[in-house]
């Protein structure tokens, strides 16, 4: 049966009234939502229409808190954590020991670190890792403030907290030699089989690296 070009018409012009049907708010903070990291259009949409049905308290206490890290939150001077303070607490409380050292790639690492609780130094933000292949090299990090706290503040150990990749593990070989002759302990955070893994579920790397870790009981 022959579709008449009217239909056509009317097929062809149905998703832009769809999409236009959408209130342009609903559209602008999907899109918005959609910038952040592992975010995609779904998922933006779905915390969209969520906030939607959320009371207006709770849709502007969530955008007082944002708008609250960028004019409140700066880089710590000292550490280059984030900090409202400067110097930031991790720096100045007393409790903390300062003769380590934990150095991280980014702040987000510290908070994952300081959900252990079973570390009480002090840290050292790169501000990233090495990576030739993105232009990144040792100047582009906070790795000359480093060298300046180790001789300043003098340590006994320098933890290398840096993630188990190709760039944490370029990053923690080169900081290891830079920081050599000062004659400060430096150590590289273990790594190896999760609590509560099985051996046949752990890929040849991580065993490998398990194996070289080892230590008496």
């Amino acid at each position: 049966m022959a579709v008449s070009s009217e239909s056509h018409a009317h097929e062809a012009g149905e998703p832009k009234r769809r999409a236009g049907a959408i209130a342009g708010p609903v559209l602008s903070l999907i899109n918005e939502l959609s910038k952040l990291p592992t975010i995609g259009p779904k998922t933006a949409a779905r915390l969209v229409f969520y906030l939607l049905n959320r009371p207006r308290n709770e849709a502007q206490a969530l955008a007082d808190a944002i708008v609250a890290v960028k004019d409140r939150v700066q880089i710590c001077s000292r550490c280059f954590s984030i900090t409202e303070e400067d110097p930031c607490p991790f720096c100045t409380d007393p409790r903390r020991d300062s003769a380590v050292i934990c150095v991280v790639a980014e702040a987000k690492d510290i908070f994952a670190l300081e959900r252990t609780s079973a570390y009480s130094g002090r840290y050292h933000v790169l501000g990233g890792l090495i990576s030739p292949m993105d232009g990144i090299g040792p100047a582009q990090l906070h790795v000359k403030e480093l060298v300046e706290r180790i001789g300043s503040e003098q340590p006994r150990e320098i933890i290398l907290a840096t993630n188990p990749n190709a760039e944490g593990e370029a990053t923690a070989i080169y900081l290891a030699r830079l920081l050599a002759p000062l004659g400060v302990s430096v150590t590289r955070l273990a790594y190896g089989l999760p609590i509560g893994g099985d051996l046949d579920y752990a890929d040849e790397v991580t065993l490998a690296k398990a194996l070289e870790g080892r230590r008496a009981l």
